[in-house]
Parts: C-alpha cells; structure tokens; sequence
C-alpha cells in the first residue's frame, strides 16, 4: 500500500456528545478512510503530543500548550453558550463557600479543571485545593469529598446525586462572567501529518466537516441512539445535545482567545496562542 491508501489515524473522545460527528463516519454515511481511536481527553491529548494520531478531537488547552505542533480543522469544535450539562461543579455547599476546602477532579479533564481554576479564583474568588482522582469509584467506596469536577457521561450521571445538592455548570458561569462561548475540545491536526501528505488530510477535514452537518442535521435520531446507552432517556439527551456548540465561527473564537488570554494570566500556559485554521479550498 502506498502511504495515500494509508488510513489517517483519527482520535475519537470517548463522550456521547462527539457522537454526531463520529457516527455518520462509523456507520459509512459519510465516507472517510479512517482508523478511529478512542479515549478519554486525556489520553488523546498525549497521543497527539506523542505523534500517535493524525488528526484529534482534543482539549482546547493542548492547543494552548503545543501550538506550534497544531493546525485547526475550522469551524469544528465542541463547546456550549449556557449550561453544558456534562461539566459540572458538584458540591456539599454552594461554590463561594469552598475556599480552604480540597475539590477532587477528575484525571481525564485538562481543560475543564482549568476552567474551573480560573473561575473560581477570578470570578467567585474562591481558594481552593485540588486533588486528582476517580469520582465514582470514590463515591462507591463511601468517600464523600466536599466538591467534585466531573465532565463528560460521569457528569450525566452524577448531576442527580443527593450528597451534592449544588451543581455549578462551567459552561453557564463562563457565559454569565463573559457573556461568550465556551469551548472545551477542538479538533487537532499535526502539522507533521499534513506536511507529510497534505491531500490525505485536507480530505479527512472535508470528511469530518460533511459528518459534522449531517450529525446536526440530524440531531433528534442521534438523541435517541445516545439515550440507549446512558441513564438519560431521549428527552433528557435531546435537551443536552440542544445545549451544545459544534461550530467554531466567530463568537466561538472570541471565547476561546479570552480562554487563553485567562490561562496565560493564571500562569497556567506560556503565551495565549493565535488559532491558526489548517486552509481549505471550497
């Protein structure tokens, strides 16, 4: 095989809410020569790093992080204007009241915890402590720490849960404190990857953003598929997936630059990078 019949080797979040993007792939609705690889934020933005992957659904701050390594598929991204529903604070006492207390994030968000590091020390000024670790097996096991981050599916099922009666939604709070999107994952391609064959990836972006309009397009059927495996029933999912932003135009832009101007101030990365969008032909 030539290196063009090579399949681009394609990082696939393991959350319900890519499910629009990835299904029309997966099940051939919208072709695409693809060798797809789930995990969770975490581990793709290694995989990434690592030159494992081609192109990658990631988090916003691996871009943050490693710029210089990355091009933008454009207009594709995963973020909310309002609740998210899936990145959620859970806690013993309202938010403003946890300084001095240890909150427990979970190891498969980059992005979201720091998010929360900045809205809680530059919005509610709020000092806290952070430790790593799984929320669910902890909780199973009896521990009930003061406050839990939890993203993804595992917020889905927690947001309920009657030991946490307070439930901040990052996405909610962000658009409250800056009026703009927010945007937790992108999708990454190495540069590498595309100096090496830029006709194999520019048409795997083509691919992901014809899947991406079908998936929008249609949303009610993927509520439905998700529901069948979740805890949520299909209102419940539909009502989440609404809440969702698939695009990356303008205003979406301006929350992430904000984004990184906000972690560049904390400390969190060097200098708050340009997005640079790989170029396509129509």
């Amino acid at each position: 095989m030539g290196p063009k019949n090579i399949p681009i080797r394609l990082g696939k979040i393991g959350y319900l809410n890519v499910l629009p993007i990835y299904h029309p792939l997966e099940t051939g609705v919208v072709q695409g020569h693809f060798e797809i690889v789930s995990g969770p934020p975490a581990e793709l933005n290694r995989r990434m790093n690592a030159g494992e992957l081609d192109i990658s659904a990631a988090s916003s701050i691996e871009y943050a992080r490693h710029a210089e390594d990355y091009l933008l598929v454009p207009d594709l991204a995963i973020g909310s204007c309002g609740p998210v529903q899936s990145v959620l604070l859970l806690s013993q006492v309202p938010a403003p009241a946890l300084s001095g207390q240890t909150i427990l994030v979970s190891s498969q968000t980059h992005t979201s915890a720091a998010l929360l590091k900045v809205l809680l020390a530059e919005n509610l000024r709020v000092d806290a402590a952070f430790v790593t670790g799984d929320a669910t097996s902890l909780l199973e096991q009896g521990n009930r720490p003061a406050a839990i981050l939890a993203i993804g599916d595992e917020a889905l099922e927690l947001r309920h849960h009657p030991d946490y009666p307070h439930a901040l939604d990052l996405g909610e709070a962000w658009r409250q404190w800056t009026g703009l999107p927010f945007i937790f994952g992108l999708w990454l391609i190495r540069k590498d990857s595309w100096t090496a064959n830029p006709e194999r990836i520019e048409n795997a972006c083509r691919a992901l953003l014809a899947a991406k309009r079908w998936g929008v397009q249609h949303l009610s059927g993927m509520c439905t598929l998700a529901a069948e495996s979740s805890r949520l029933d299909a209102v419940e999912m539909c009502s989440y997936f609404d809440g969702l932003v698939y695009d990356l135009g303008e205003a979406e832009q301006q929350g992430l630059q904000r984004f990184f101007d906000h972690l560049e101030a904390a400390g969190l990365i060097g200098k708050a990078p340009e997005l640079r969008f790989l170029a396509l032909e129509k």
